[in-house]
């Protein structure tokens, strides 16, 4: 066991590590030089498999844009809903995926055939299930037309039902884990964002956009793509979707959670920067032992007076700074973060869970397809 000397500086040292994988969160748009290169003609093209819930209201933000889009490409990807009639209802054109070929995962699949049909200089891939602000896209394709390359945002987290919830921590390391946020000293990043992702036709094509075997087979295809880009010398950037650009992930269910994270999380945590993925492991671990000393601060069982307020002072810590995270990632409810140890959990039976399936080679289930998760 350790002292209290070495435990209060653990829990700092995890406290500073969760401080520092967030401590550069900033919107597209939010600085920078002017923008140097020319307005380019957009498409936006979305990959969408059973997506009839999701999509209209990705379709009524893109339709009060600023900046419109040049092209509104909706790839149906073997839905077993309404999902074309719904997209070509809100002014899409739809393409129909081909059958999936050996070799291939459904959404870098889906999204190959959209920038195949499509036309703009400059190709942002959206899902389904993201909603914008009318400033978005103007942002977006402003933020590209600064430095060109590949620029992505992690949609801002809107959770509704409390079962949603249970997301919070996952979805907290999945933004750690990338080093896009972390403050100095901060290496090239190589790492990004799949819901809504911008990059110029030229550079895509040149590294082999998502039908390079690296990408096309890859659960984390934004990541697999990102790397691509960073090897071609060309420039990735990170931003956070805060007002602009957000998304409800899982509102199917508890299942649809669960069958969600269990195939990103493995992916997501082998594809991770080695220091940002270091420092998640530290911060995750004093999460862990904050919410045994709230237990054992809740228990009271062989603790002094003085052991037990020691207890439940650093429960009461960890909950305040996690509260702080988790407004830089979503609309969380106010007691996510006081509960902390419950999307604590979650997160880790969700990632052993999603561990388990990758070193035993037995694929998740995502859409009603088996996905690999290795």
């Amino acid at each position: 066991m350790l002292r209290p000397a070495a435990c209060a500086a653990a829990h700092a040292l995890a406290l500073g590590a969760g401080a520092w994988l967030l401590a550069d969160v900033r919107q597209p748009g939010s600085g920078g030089r002017p923008p140097e290169l020319p307005n380019p003609t957009v498409s936006v093209i979305v990959p969408a498999r059973n997506e009839e819930p999701s999509l209209p209201r990705l379709l009524r933000s893109l339709a009060a844009q600023t900046r419109a889009p040049d092209e509104l490409v909706v790839v149906d990807d073997h839905s077993e809903d309404a999902t074309t009639g719904v997209a070509a209802a809100g002014g899409a054109r739809v393409v129909a995926a081909p059958p999936l070929p050996g070799g291939w995962l459904g959404k870098p699949w889906a999204c190959h055939q959209g920038a195949r049909r499509s036309q703009g200089d400059l190709l942002v891939f959206l899902d389904a299930d993201v909603e914008l602000a009318p400033a978005a896209l103007e942002a977006v394709v402003d933020e590209w037309r600064r430095g060109g390359g590949l620029v992505s945002v992690q949609p801002h987290h809107r959770p509704l039902r409390p079962y949603e919830q249970l997301s919070a921590t996952c979805n907290l390391v999945a933004m750690m884990g990338t080093g896009a946020f972390s403050g100095p000293p901060r290496a090239r990043l190589a790492m990004a964002f799949g819901p809504c992702l911008a990059i110029g036709r030229d550079l895509y094509l040149r590294v082999g956009g998502h039908a390079h075997p690296e990408v096309r087979r890859k659960v984390a295809e934004d990541a697999a793509l990102a790397r691509r880009v960073r090897r071609a010398g060309g420039p990735v950037r990170a931003f956070a979707g805060g007002e602009l650009v957000a998304f409800r992930m899982y509102p199917g269910g508890v299942r649809q959670l669960a069958e969600g994270w269990s195939k990103m999380l493995a992916g997501g945590a082998a594809a991770a920067p080695a220091l940002p993925a270091a420092a998640t492991a530290v911060w995750v671990t004093g999460a862990l032992r904050s919410a045994a000393s709230g237990a054992s601060a809740l228990a009271g069982r062989h603790r002094t007076p003085l052991r037990r307020a020691g207890d439940a002072a650093v429960y009461v810590v960890w909950a305040a700074a996690t509260a702080r995270l988790l407004r830089r990632a979503g609309c969380w409810a106010p007691w996510t973060a006081a509960a902390f140890p419950v999307p604590l959990a979650s997160f880790v039976a969700l990632s052993a869970r999603s561990a388990a399936l990758a070193l035993t080679g037995r694929p998740a289930t995502w859409r009603g397809r088996p996905v690999a998760t290795g």
